[in-house]
């Protein structure tokens, strides 16, 4: 069943759906949690899809929050609320309510999207793009336990992961983070069957890919090793390779869907480790609402020392970015005095 309303407010709003559960037969709220979505009329649809097919693990009332852009000055002092309710089998496993915020009205969504909020229950918001550069200071994001953001998204992928280091709060992921979770779990499980110490690893993968560059510094902050990331032509990760004094580990996936894990002493061995669509990094993301430790960690280390993306960068244990680039430095010196003494 899908309700539109014109020029209403969110009183009216909740009557509707009130109103729509009871046609429906289903009067009773059995949801989990609130998911906001803020998102632009180019990327509603995606968004919305994503967000529904989701609900069918944690059933949740999702509230769609789109700031309509006013041409004129005129339109843009005219404060408006539209919105489309839809419920049953239209809204998934929950129910969907998308806003649509004309004029000024836009600068203030917070004030209609928290009489819809479910009571009792968690609030998360999900920024499909175009994230604020402090998602907990957000006038949304300060009504949530969790905000999602997507660096993958952002014009600048690589820069954009420092900004979410520098105005980090508990309770912030980033999808480009719940995209490596089977590559960490593979990686956790490879170093379980064959316990060595690592002595350095390379994360190869595409350009502008922030997964990337988050492996990178997962491995470096939790191994204390060098990693250094080289380039491919994708597509997403391709490889990570380990260096560990029994011998070498490489997992490795050319296809974006099959990869192949080596160790020494066993046989090659193919894994699943195909690239997921939304709805199944939203859904992994929903099943936990604490503060992601290990991301808040991953994302702060060494976020300073990331390369261009036409270039590959290094990242190691207890190193600052000077120090790597000057590396060469004493050698260098040594060479010019040796050079000096021969004349």
């Amino acid at each position: 069943m899908k309700i539109d309303l014109t020029e209403t407010t969110s009183s009216k709003i909740n009557q509707a759906m009130v109103s729509a559960r009871r046609s429906i037969g289903t009067p009773a709220i059995g949801m989990v949690l609130t998911l906001v979505i803020v998102t632009d009329e180019e990327n509603a649809y995606d968004a919305l899809k994503a967000a529904s097919d989701s609900s069918r693990e944690h059933p949740s009332r999702i509230i769609a929050v789109i700031k309509r852009v006013s041409r004129s000055p005129r339109a843009r002092r005219d404060a408006r609320l539209d919105a489309e309710i839809r419920v049953g089998s239209d809204a998934g496993s929950g129910e969907t309510v998308v806003l649509r915020l004309h004029g000024e009205l836009a600068n203030h969504a917070q004030s209609v999207v928290l009489p819809l909020l479910l009571p009792d229950a968690p609030v998360v918001v999900w920024w499909p793009e175009d994230a604020p550069a402090d998602p907990a200071k957000d006038p949304l994001g300060a009504l949530a336990q969790r905000r999602i953001t997507d660096t993958y998204s952002a014009e600048h992928p690589l820069d954009e992961l420092a900004v979410r280091a520098a105005t980090y709060q508990p309770g912030d992921t980033d999808l480009a983070w719940t995209r490596i979770t089977p590559w960490r779990s593979m990686l956790a499980a490879a170093l379980d069957q064959q316990p060595a110490e690592v002595v350095s690893a390379t994360v190869e993968g595409e350009s502008d890919n922030p997964s990337c560059e988050l492996l990178a510094m997962w491995l470096a902050d939790r191994l204390g090793v060098p990693v250094e990331r080289t380039l491919s032509g994708g597509p997403g990760l391709t490889a990570v390779r380990m260096e560990t004094k029994n011998g070498v580990i490489v997992l490795d996936r050319a296809d974006g869907s099959l990869a192949t894990l080596c160790m020494v002493g066993q046989p090659d061995r193919a894994v699943a480790l195909k690239r997921r669509e939304t709805a199944e990094l939203l859904a992994e993301e929903l099943r936990r609402l604490d503060p992601d430790n290990v991301y808040a960690s991953t994302v702060k280390f060494g976020v300073e020392r990331l390369g261009g993306p036409t270039q590959a960068s290094s990242v190691g244990s207890g190193q600052k970015a000077p120090a790597a680039a000057g590396a060469g430095a004493p050698a260098a010196k040594k060479a010019a005095a040796k050079k000096a003494a021969s004349k």
